[in-house]
């Protein structure tokens, strides 16, 4: 049987109807805004959020991942901050027609992979931030990016995200966390699920699968919260725990979400690590009650 790869699988049809959205919707709400305003990250203004996503000269993300893929995908991992800093630092002062002409490059290079390039590129491995993962995976995984981002601009006085934006950001999370987790051979399962309905995988010893879960249609290990308020807790910009105490995050079967844990140590900056942390300290806490993947992004 061929070893299944979650939303690579569901073809790149699937993934450009909801990776292109996201580009939109987040491209449509950085022009609303003063690339000046500072932003929730520190140090960053709405300026620098906008400029690391963006295709430049010196920067061409998407075109280096399919290189990585045409080549078996054999290298190193990028390191994150330091490619962040150093394609801020490039191009901090461009201006802002520059910068959102480079955001608008980075959404085309996308869609000229989807329409143009080998189909058979999508299965192909290639090195990621969180490591080899197929290279279908990796553009959807764009759009987790542009999620949390767009909740970044928030900050800055932009419109939150569409409520479809946010949901391929969750579907991304899975995609990824399901894939890590088959490639470390750990057998489970997890639900983001919202009121909006979300988004389940399952790993396992022939690969992986993600799905879509109506709302209120769940069982087994899952984290249930509003669509922002998991990818801010996925992507550290929240403490879970205090959400959790006020019981707008909710953690069920903690013990199968656990089996999931060993991937932060593996991958420590994987985006869903705060709260695979959050459900090793729920066990690990005193009597078994609450004690307590990508920098920025």
């Amino acid at each position: 049987m061929d070893r299944h790869q979650g939303m690579a699988d569901a073809g790149r049809d699937e993934v450009a109807g909801m990776v292109l959205p996201a580009w939109d919707a987040f491209i449509a709400r950085a022009a609303t805004v003063d690339l000046e305003r500072p932003s929730r990250l520190p140090g960053w203004r709405a300026q620098e959020i906008c400029v690391h996503l963006g295709c430049w000269d010196d920067h061409t993300a998407m075109a280096d991942l399919i290189a990585s893929a045409r080549a078996g995908g054999t290298g190193t991992p990028p390191e994150v901050d330091a490619v962040n800093a150093r394609v801020i630092a490039a191009h901090r002062n461009a201006s802002r027609a520059e910068v959102l002409a480079a955001l608008e490059r980075n959404r085309d290079a996308t869609a000229n992979y989807l329409a143009k390039e080998p189909v058979e590129l999508d299965t192909a491995p290639t090195v990621s931030v969180v490591g080899q993962i197929p290279l279908l995976s990796v553009v959807l995984g764009q759009a987790y990016e542009l999620a949390v981002h767009g909740l970044d601009l928030v900050s800055c006085g932009a419109a939150p995200p569409p409520t479809e934006a946010l949901q391929s950001g969750l579907a991304a999370l899975a995609d990824v966390t399901a894939g890590l987790a088959a490639s470390m051979d750990i057998t489970g399962g997890v639900t983001l699920a919202t009121p909006d309905g979300g988004w389940g995988f399952t790993a396992g010893p022939e690969g992986w699968w993600v799905r879509r879960v109506p709302a209120g249609s769940f069982a087994g290990p899952a984290v249930e919260a509003s669509a922002d308020l998991l990818l801010e807790a996925a992507s550290g910009r929240i403490n879970p725990v205090p959400a959790v105490a006020r019981r707008r995050l909710r953690v069920h079967d903690v013990g199968g979400l656990l089996t999931l844990a060993p991937i932060v140590q593996a991958v420590p900056g994987i985006p869903g690590g705060p709260i695979l942390q959050l459900a090793a300290r729920t066990v690990g806490g005193a009597g078994g009650v609450l004690g307590r993947l990508f920098g920025r992004g």
